[in-house]
């Protein structure tokens, strides 16, 4: 693949979640969807200014979440740093964003601060402890929201993708099963941006990975799930298991089975869930995606019309569709409505050349 055609993923996988969390701002998170489609009409298709009153109410159509402002705080680190400095990412989050935050969740930039991001800055600015002690309990996907950048990133260095999300989603969320399920995410998208697609194969490419030990998930069994010959040690660092790895393939199998239909789209957030939990949120976001390998648009919108937690759906739909289709695959009326899109398609540009280079040089053997 060309170094350009990589940049085109690359950048469309990050524009695709800026664009999936800005078209969530004004319905985000309503559950009970007669109460959505009486704000919003039968059929949202673009970006909408929130309702007074109800989440995000003081801005206006276009702008970022919170979930969007730490993915471009993320960008920026990414591509002046040259690489994941997780250092220089945690300062950003002390100088840029921490001072902005009172603990409240309707409050600081983006006008709501997710629980994870309220419990890492009570332990970093209320309680003083270093980074590293700041992760909570949250089951969310907010740890997707800004380490997707780092999954585009190192898309050709799975060793290095693993280790730098793992470690990133640590700073702010430490349960296993959702640090498992955001490395498994990332490794879906890696392998997107190289140009595969979310497919009933995709898993088995990256149980090889798991296999050849780039990927830190522990597996015993044989690829034909025979039983294991033997009990091998769980190693230091790795996965409990791969079924994270698994998942997609089962849901992109399920999405374009004739005997099984979700119609319309949207309502797989009532199939999947309508909740913030990541194992609501990625089902849903892989099933899209698959639906609509071709076809931005549907995708995101089917992921907003869904209510719920809609924006991280569309945000993880979003990157996911955005690596398949590349840059120019995404309609010209999404960037253009987009606040700062400018800067934010520079900045996404910059990283996809970061990780054309990175991709010349896997294959050059450097």
């Amino acid at each position: 693949m060309s170094d350009a055609a990589i940049q085109d993923r690359a950048a469309g996988a990050i524009m695709g979640a800026f664009i999936g969390d800005a078209l969530g701002l004004g319905p985000h998170w309503y559950y009970d969807l007669a109460v959505l489609r009486r704000d919003y009409g039968d059929w949202i298709t673009t970006y909408t200014d929130p309702k007074p009153g109800r989440y995000h109410s003081d801005l206006k159509a276009g702008k970022l979440s919170q979930n969007g402002i730490l993915l471009r705080l993320m960008l920026a680190s990414l591509v002046k740093r040259g690489g994941y400095d997780e250092a220089d990412f945690c300062r950003r989050m002390d100088e840029e964003i921490f001072p902005l935050l009172n603990g409240m969740p309707v409050n600081g930039p983006g006008g709501y601060t997710q629980q994870s991001i309220r419990d890492a800055w009570r332990k970093r600015v209320q309680q003083n402890l270093p980074w590293g002690q700041t992760g909570g309990q949250a089951d969310t996907a907010e740890g997707i929201a800004r380490t997707l950048a780092l999954a585009v990133r190192y898309a050709f260095q799975p060793e290095e993708l693993a280790a730098a999300i793992s470690s990133n989603t640590r700073l702010t969320q430490i349960d296993d099963t959702v640090v498992t399920l955001t490395v498994a995410y990332g490794a879906v998208l890696g392998l997107l941006v190289q140009g595969h697609k979310l497919n009933r194969s995709l898993s088995g490419k990256l149980m090889r990975l798991s296999r050849a030990g780039k990927l830190p998930f522990h597996t015993v069994t044989h690829t034909d799930l025979q039983p294991p010959q033997a009990d091998y040690p769980r190693k230091s660092g790795h996965f409990a298991s791969p079924d994270a790895l698994l998942t997609p393939s089962y849901v992109a199998a399920a999405a374009v089975d004739p005997d099984i239909r979700i119609e319309p789209a949207w309502k797989v957030s009532i199939v999947y869930g309508m909740t913030c939990a990541i194992y609501h949120q990625l089902p849903a976001a892989y099933h899209l995606t698959a639906r609509f390998p071709d076809d931005f648009e549907s995708a995101v919108l089917h992921a907003i019309n869904g209510g719920g937690e809609n924006q991280a759906r569309a945000m993880l739909t979003g990157a996911l569709v955005g690596a398949q289709v590349g840059l120019p695959g995404i309609p010209p009326r999404f960037l253009d409505g987009l606040d700062e899109s400018e800067t934010l398609q520079r900045l996404a540009m910059d990283l996809g050349a970061n990780v054309g280079a990175a991709a010349a040089a896997s294959s050059a053997g450097v």
